[in-house]
């Protein structure tokens, strides 16, 4: 058993006017913590409850988690949209909004489940075909067991079997009984449909064929793990039963315990092994009892073949005392710490550390209200632009929607939430993961059930894109519900549509965008109608226009594979469909299809082109330069070693040049298989090239192509290299392996800092010591087609010295007297300095373009593209809108700006003397 196991704690705003729904804020410093991952650690002994920030018995305390920084920040939660899942389900968007506006808001999603309704049920989802050890993604059990909603559960171990941590219960059977833990709460709804949050420990007994002989049976389906409070192991000296849910190899691994087991059917023993495992499957109507010392004693003793024997086990609040036997409860889904009671923040009844509980993380949480009524399955996104929240923020959201009661999930990267729209027969998710709309595979859920009868028609719903771009084409269709809130099927109901605004084109239910705003889509069918909210983005949305094109080298016939994504002043990333976007090229002519540049023809001479892209008037810009590619490595004809070298020391894999791999069948690759199963803390595999001494990269190349096979294990995927004086640099080509299959990644390694010639010597992987729940432990890369990307040089641009006099129109630069088209003023009001920007850029060899209708002015120097409206407050750097203090203008038919926001944008220095009044830039 290892000293430590580490176990998942992981995790379209509608448009038109919000209505703040609660009133009350909570202050908030800036966390330290941001974007770390997200985890618990059950180390060797019980840990003592730590808080960063004190709470109040009675309630919530606004103390900030951190003091870092001076900045406070409050937050509102504001209402944003309600739907219907089905009879007794809808589906609650909230807002949480800070008062700074350069900070995301955080978005809490809510299925609030009426628990007095007849026909909706909340049941247990396990994993693939209802094994606790062989986990997969929310949505497939959603799919799996008929669900119509759902949210991920408890939290699993990563470096065992994967079962849940604590007890779970499905449809009144124990299928997983509690650790021996302090402070974990579960979720569990009675027979009789009652919502209990409690502490729950587990009682059981086996009696041999006497009746007499009996011995304490300390858990059902669990894998081993450190008790608390005395850190033992916990499957030595104890006696456990396994059933036909435990689909994993080993019964558990890693127990530091030699098994004595016996197969049990029908209440009868079939087969005993004295100190190996049983090989036999256990049926459907069996189980295994496996016992170690005393236990296995008891087991080879007191029990042979033949006999008939009485297993019974029973849970016990450890509040009240009062024990329950599993058939008295409809489900159980078991959690980390408890964070409301009687409807207040509580003191956390675990350690949060080790769950990053003070870092904005997603969060997954489930709670019920005063009355016992209505249910709460809650989770907090964190994507793009979106950080999630810290645990006092979740206990402050939970107050805030009248939670009474309720218990911190799995978060982090497993926080996901499923859904079904009103009038669909499709389950969705609600939002995006941690990885966007990849799931996590997790140990389970709870799933939402309707059990109501076929109804009439009751109503229609429209369906389709609620989010869209301008340029952007989507089609809308019918959907049909009925009395219980549940899809019919559509057919022969004629809808009519209707657009409130016009955003663009509307005709038989397919809308082309033309322009940004809200607007509402509405669609009748007989007396029946509906309502969908559109949003058309717009540029005034948009804090940054990413472009991330494939290659930086400019050259004729090359195709540029450049996707476009915008970050939203509300913290949404999206990606711009290609249909929305317009380019321009300076420095060179080209054509663009479907996302893809192909150049035409590169000017002569020239350092650098310009792709600029724009949406809606807001561009980004892909800088590129004339240079060729040269191949480093595609390992055809390797003459030099490849070895493999790990950290920790327990960490094992290989590292070979193979023919055969998939994607790659008549070809060789590098391949790396490894495995971190072993050891603790950060874990490093290494592919080594020639013994460590590298391969040499020539001349200072800007770009590092290659094709890396990957195993979606999401950890962070590198390369070491050593530069030209020696010195070893470090280049992140992944921050997580988020694909499977065959990917082309570009690295900038001028960005990186490289130095050639240089030599390549590693290419490696790490698995952080935070998060490595969230990552897989075993795997295999493979690595192909190396390529180099060389410009010309690097791109130069000049640095003259400018002096100019505020009034006066001769200024000298590099000490030459010139003439000003126009002389330098101070702004009485701001006391700002302005000058001639044409004058300015013409000297510093930028680009000017001026768009007289969006009033627009673009410099191009460089690898800056700066962008400036006249009468704007704000301005754009390499596609990033920033603010400043004061906005260009225009006199005379000159355009002039504030000097130090032209000129240090450029990468020039400012100077002012005041007495002279006199502005240098150097």
């Amino acid at each position: 058993m290892p000293a430590q196991t580490s176990y998942s704690t992981r995790n379209k705003p509608v448009s038109g006017t919000a209505k703040p729904v609660v009133t009350s804020f909570l202050t908030r410093k800036a966390s330290p913590f941001r974007h770390k991952p997200y985890r618990i650690i059950l180390p060797l002994l019980a840990g003592v409850l730590v808080f960063t920030a004190p709470l109040n018995v009675g309630g919530f305390s606004p103390v900030a988690h951190a003091a870092t920084t001076k900045a406070v920040v409050t937050y509102k939660l504001v209402k944003q949209s309600e739907s219907i899942v089905t009879s007794g389900a809808r589906q609650i968007n909230y807002a949480w909004v800070p008062s700074d506006t350069t900070k995301p808001t955080e978005m809490l999603h809510i299925l609030q489940i009426d628990l007095k309704n007849p026909y909706i049920q909340l049941n247990a989802m396990s994993g693939q075909k209802g094994s606790v050890t062989t986990g997969q993604s929310v949505g497939a059990m959603v799919k799996e067991t008929g669900a119509v909603a759902g949210i991920n559960g408890d939290v699993f171990g990563t470096s065992n079997e994967g079962a849940p941590l604590g007890a779970q219960i499905n449809s009144g059977q124990l299928f997983v009984s509690t650790a021996q833990l302090k402070g974990m709460y579960a979720f569990a709804v009675t027979a009789d449909r009652q919502p209990i949050i409690d502490e729950f420990s587990f009682t059981g007994s086996v009696t041999a064929a006497d009746g007499v002989t009996s011995f304490t049976l300390t858990g059902l389906n669990k894998s081993a793990y450190r008790t608390e409070p005395n850190s033992g192991f916990s499957h030595v000296d104890a006696l456990y039963m396994y059933t036909s849910a435990w689909t994993a190899p080993e019964r558990p691994m890693a127990s530091s315990s030699t098994p004595t087991e016996a197969l049990v059917v029908d209440g009868i023993v079939t087969e005993i092994s004295a100190g190996s495992a049983i090989k036999t499957a256990i049926p459907a109507n069996g189980y295994i009892l496996r016992g170690h010392k005393t236990a296995a004693d008891f087991i080879t003793n007191s029990l042979k073949v033949g006999d008939t024997i009485n297993a019974s086990y029973s849970l016990q609040s450890l509040k009240t005392g009062q024990t329950y036997d599993p058939s008295s409860f409809q489900m159980m889904v078991s959690g980390h710490t408890l964070l409301l009671d009687n409807g207040v923040a509580v003191p956390f009844t675990r350690d949060i550390n080790g769950v990053s509980g003070s870092a904005d993380r997603a969060r997954t949480a489930v709670g019920y209200s005063k009355d016992g009524g209505t249910a709460y399955l809650l989770t907090v996104e964190e994507n793009g632009g979106r950080n999630g929240v810290t645990l006092k923020e979740l206990q402050q959201m939970l107050v805030e929607i009248g939670v009474w009661k309720a218990v911190n999930l799995d978060g982090g990267g497993s926080t996901t939430m499923i859904s079904r729209p009103l009038g669909e027969f499709q389950t969705v998710l609600a939002h995006p993961t941690s990885y966007g709309t990849s799931q996590r595979q997790v140990a389970n859920g709870i799933g939402v059930y309707t059990t109501a009868p076929q109804g009439t028609l009751k109503g229609i719903a429209a369906s389709g894109e609620r989010t869209l771009f301008i340029g952007q084409q989507s089609t809308y269709s019918l959907k049909a519900y009925d009395s219980y809130y549940n899809p019919m099927d559509p057919n022969g109901l004629q809808p009519i549509w209707k657009l409130d605004k016009p955003l663009g084109s509307l005709l038989d239910g397919t809308f082309q965008a033309a322009k940004p705003g809200t607007a509402t889509l509405s669609v009748k069918a007989g007396s029946a109608s509906d309502t969908i909210p559109l949003e058309v983005i717009g540029s005034a949305q948009v804090s940054q226009l990413i472009v991330e094109p494939n290659t930086t080298v400019l050259k004729p016939g090359v195709t540029i594979n450049v996707p476009v994504k915008v970050q939203l002043t509300d913290g949404r990333q999206l990606s711009v469909p290609a249909s929305s976007v317009t380019w321009e090229f300076r420095g060179f002519t080209a054509s663009v299809s479907n996302g893809k540049i192909t150049v035409d023809q590169v000017q002569n001479n020239i350092a650098a082109g310009y792709a600029i892209a724009r949406y809606d008037g807001f561009g980004g810009v892909a800088v590129l330069a004339p240079g060729t590619e040269q191949t480093l490595e595609n390992f055809e004809n390797v003459t030099y070693n490849v070895g493999f070298t790990a950290t920790p020391a327990e960490t094992v894999g290989t590292s070979s040049i193979v023919t055969g791999t998939p994607g790659r069948e008549t070809s060789k690759v590098l391949l790396m298989d490894y495995d971190f199963t072993n050891g603790s803390g950060k874990r490093y595999a290494n592919a080594v090239l020639n013994d460590g001494k590298g391969i040499g990269i020539a001349g200072s190349p800007s770009s590092l192509t290659l094709d890396v096979l990957g195993d979606q294990s999401m950890n962070w995927l590198r390369a070491e290299l050593t530069d030209v004086n020696g010195k070893t640099v470090y280049i992140t080509m992944a921050n997580q392996i988020d694909w499977s299959g065959w990917k082309n990644i570009r690295v900038d390694l001028a960005a990186a800092g490289l130095k050639g010639p240089a030599k390549l010597t590693k290419l490696y992987i790490v698995n952080q010591e935070e998060g490595q729940d969230e990552r897989a432990l075993q795997g295999q890369l493979g690595f192909d087609n190396l390529n180099l990307q060389y410009p010309p040089s690097q791109i130069n641009v000049n640095h003259p010295t400018i002096v100019m006099t505020v009034g006066k129109t001769q200024g000298t630069v590099d000490g030459v007297k010139v003439k000003l088209p126009g002389a330098p003023f101070v702004q009485k009001e701001t006391s700002t300095n302005y000058l001639p920007l044409k004058f300015v850029a013409d000297t510093l060899g930028a680009q000017v373009i001026w768009d007289n209708i969006a009033k627009r002015v673009t410099v191009l120097r460089g690898d800056k593209m700066l962008e400036l409206w006249v009468g704007n407050e704000s301005m754009t750097v390499n596609g990033v809108r920033l603010q400043t203090a004061v906005a260009p203008v225009v006199i005379k038919g000159s355009i002039y700006v504030p000097v130090r926001v032209i000129s240090e944008q450029l990468g020039q220095k400012v100077e002012w003397e005041g007495k002279a009044k006199t502005i240098t830039i150097h």
